[in-house]
């Protein structure tokens, strides 16, 4: 093991907000994800401009944080793909793909009141990110699939889970299915049951009949034998 020989008296400090500890670090189950959360928090800080961006292609050319990543060349690809993912899956990084004429690259934005605003500009054409002046550029915001946040965010993916998850992608809108997750998690009723209950319920009564605090409002009523609470 590499010793290290301590921090400087004096050197340059980063912010690292203080949800990092309290809400993404006990959640956090891989080190590829924590490294590459961390990693992100750095770099961005160091990004000039009113909208601070990383290019995956800046932390392919890391040699030294990629040589964390694991043994391998490909090893550290692998890694640093599953840290990306699961940080967007996570909702603390926001991935935007931009594509031009003979080039294409991922963009990767903290999900803080700026980022969400710059991914919401490029959604509505207001602002692209111009990489190759030359070249005008195709803009897609791609967000993780439906089993990357059920894994991330309820539990592990079983093959039967899976089947449910693919017959609710054909029912009901993918945003609904993520506003669902999102409720199950905030309510901490991490089961697949609480989020059919919930989606079962939007389409019988209306999503906006949804929007209270109490957690057994979605237990309640016809839809009760549907969710294991």
């Amino acid at each position: 093991m590499k010793g290290f020989t301590g921090f400087p008296q004096k050197g340059r400090l980063i912010r690292v907000p203080a949800a990092f500890f309290s809400e993404l670090l006990p959640v956090i189950d891989t080190l590829a994800e924590l490294k590459v959360t961390l990693y992100c928090l750095w770099r961005l800080q160091q990004k000039e401009g009113q909208v601070p961006y990383l290019r995956r292609s800046e932390i392919l050319a890391d040699q030294v944080f990629m040589s964390g990543l694991g043994p391998r060349e490909d090893d550290r690809r692998q890694a640093l793909q599953d840290g990306l993912e699961r940080a967007v899956a996570r909702g603390t990084l926001l991935y935007v793909h931009v594509q031009g004429e003979r080039w294409e690259e991922d963009l990767y934005f903290i999900n803080t009141p700026r980022g969400q605003a710059a991914v919401e500009g490029i959604e509505k054409g207001e602002w692209t990110p111009r990489l190759d002046r030359t070249t005008p550029v195709d803009v897609v915001v791609e967000r993780p699939n439906i089993y990357t946040l059920y894994e991330q965010n309820i539990g592990p993916l079983t093959p039967l889970i899976a089947d449910s998850l693919h017959d609710l992608e054909q029912t009901y809108s993918r945003e609904w299915i993520e506003e669902a997750i999102r409720i199950a998690v905030e309510r901490n009723a991490r089961k697949l049951s609480y989020v059919e209950g919930i989606l079962k319920r939007w389409q019988a009564e209306g999503r906006g009949e949804m929007q209270q605090n109490d957690p057994r409002r979605f237990i309640s009523g016809p839809y009760s034998d549907d969710i294991e609470y």
